[in-house]
C-alpha cells in the first residue's frame, strides 16, 4: 500500500494561518492605547506632585527665612509690629522677581499675654502648574526678656 500523497493547505486553512483577524487588532491596539493613556496620567500626576513638592520645600524656606528674621528683633520692634502685615519678598528674590510675585506672604501678629507674649504667624500662598492654590504656614511665640534679651543683653559682656 502506497502512502497518501501530501496536499497543499486548502484555502481556509492557509488564510487563516496568514495574519491576524480584526478583532485580534483591534483587541491589541485597545489594550495599547489604554497602556499609552494611563502612563500619561500617571506622568500627569507624577509633574503635579513634583510641582508642589518644590513649591512647598520654597516656601518653607521663605516662611523660615522670615521667622528667623522676626527671631533677630527686639521686644520694641516686635512690639510695634502691625496685627497684620504683607511681607515684601523682593529683598529675598534679588534676582529673580517673578519668583517673588509667585508667592504671597502675610505676617499676623496677635498677643497671647498682652504686654509680655506675642504670636507671631507667617503664612504663604502660592498657585502650582496646574492653577490650584495652596498654603504653608508656621507659627512662633516671643516673649518680653526672653532669649532675645539673654542673649543680647545679659550673655554678651
Amino acid at each position: 500500500m502506497q502512502p497518501a500523497p501530501t496536499t497543499q493547505a486548502t484555502g481556509p486553512r492557509r488564510r487563516r494561518c496568514a495574519g491576524f483577524t480584526i478583532a485580534e487588532v483591534s483587541l491589541a491596539t485597545f489594550v495599547m492605547a489604554l497602556g499609552i493613556a494611563t502612563s500619561i496620567t500617571a506622568l500627569q500626576m507624577g509633574f503635579r506632585s513634583l510641582d508642589v513638592a518644590r513649591g512647598t520645600t520654597l516656601a518653607s524656606q521663605i516662611l523660615q527665612s522670615e521667622i528667623e528674621r522676626v527671631r533677630m528683633m527686639s521686644w520694641t520692634s516686635i512690639s510695634a509690629l502691625p496685627a497684620s502685615a504683607r511681607v515684601d519678598l523682593s529683598t529675598m528674590f534679588t534676582s529673580s522677581p517673578a519668583l517673588a510675585a509667585s508667592y504671597t506672604v502675610t505676617e499676623t501678629v496677635t498677643d497671647v499675654v498682652a504686654g509680655e507674649i506675642r504670636q507671631i504667624a507667617v503664612a504663604a500662598v502660592w498657585r502650582g502648574y496646574d492653577g490650584r492654590s495652596h498654603q504653608l504656614s508656621m507659627v512662633t511665640y516671643y516673649t518680653k526678656n526672653g532669649l532675645y534679651d539673654y542673649y543680647y543683653t545679659l550673655a554678651r559682656p
